[in-house]
């Protein structure tokens, strides 16, 4: 390929996204289309004004890139901006931001072209299955940490050598495109990632599994707006009580209440109140068991825990800003604590 195969509106190989596709699995499948490495497609089409992969592209989706995809493909606008993170705004999270820690989505840890973060999960079950293995949108969501097709565990580094995934630096040291193989291969240690172990979900309770469940298709099948159990009052709610399991006091916490409840063992967490976004998959799928036996029944039980001593009252509406109304009205009801 050469540049002149890159000045017509459309390009010679057009690809559609896939179902749920995330906007840098695309791109890499449309670089790989037209047998050029990543970077060399990326500096073809965006030269050196624009740099792509120092950057979560996926979260900030710059328009020069969307749009070009999206003219240069043939796609519907609407359609390329689908395949990026921002597109869950107003369902994962109230209003988009471009720094920070965004409502339920992980976070890569970008510094400069290296990943320290875990923020792209994988079913390696899912990726054998793909006729040419691509990336979700849905593995970039925090809570989302099981297979629902396959009633699996997700992973979020290499089974082998534990690295992040990097799909798109595949190709780095392995000459020329054609030679690269698929994006289901570790570009660290050369692992097929579709020959993964098939983990089966860890449950503490069928009832919150069940609920942890619905959630996690919701957001792979698309979130429905009125359904109560994945609006964003949910998610918001959600997002506070994950953040009140790592607060501690007077030696007992929320989070080793509900362990107790359960007759489940705690795990350690990395210290500190890390938001959930940047934790690994397994404190997030522990976590995520418990906050949703919390949901599944959320004013009962949050009331219990709160008589047990195992919260505080101004912990659970603390930096949580204009609260939903039903979560607002079950804590207001603790306010009568004689009663």
């Amino acid at each position: 390929m050469t540049m002149r195969d890159f000045t017509s509106p459309l390009w010679p190989i057009r690809y559609k996204p896939l179902p749920d596709e995330l906007l840098t699995s695309w791109l890499v499948r449309l670089a790989y289309g037209h047998g050029l490495k990543v970077q060399t497609f990326c500096n073809l089409i965006f030269g050196n004004r624009h740099q792509v992969w120092n950057r979560d592209v996926d979260r900030l989706a710059p328009e020069w890139l969307v749009d070009e995809l999206s003219q240069r493909t043939g796609i519907p606008l609407a359609v390329a901006y689908g395949t990026t993170l921002r597109s869950y705004e107003g369902r994962l999270f109230p209003k988009f931001k471009s720094s920070g820690v965004l409502l339920w989505l992980q976070t890569l840890k970008m510094y400069h072209r290296k990943r320290e973060g875990y923020g792209v999960q994988f079913c390696g079950a899912c990726l054998a299955e793909d006729s040419l293995p691509y990336f979700r949108k849905a593995w970039r969501v925090s809570f989302n940490t099981i297979c629902i097709k396959h009633n699996r565990m997700l992973h979020d580094r290499c089974p082998q050598c534990g690295v992040a995934v990097m799909f798109h630096r595949m190709e780095m040291g392995r000459g020329s495109a054609f030679e690269a193989g698929s994006m289901a291969t570790c570009h660290e240690c050369s692992c097929d990632l579709r020959e993964s172990p098939l983990s089966p979900i860890i449950s503490y309770d069928t009832g919150a599994t069940a609920w942890h469940a619905r959630l996690c298709r919701s957001v792979v099948d698309g979130v429905d707006a009125g359904d109560a159990d994945v609006n964003v009052g949910v998610m918001r709610v959600m997002h506070q009580l994950s953040t009140l399991l790592t607060t501690r006091f007077q030696n007992r916490g929320l989070r080793q209440y509900i362990c107790n409840q359960l007759g489940a063992e705690d795990i350690a967490l990395h210290p500190g109140r890390m938001p959930i976004e940047t934790r690994p998959l397994v404190e997030r799928h522990h976590m995520m068991q418990l906050v949703a036996w919390l949901m599944a029944d959320l004013e009962p039980r949050l009331r219990e825990a709160w008589r047990a001593k195992a919260v505080r009252y101004n912990r659970m509406t603390k930096d949580f800003d204009d609260a939903p109304q039903f979560y607002a009205e079950i804590v207001e009801g603790f306010s009568n604590w004689r009663a």
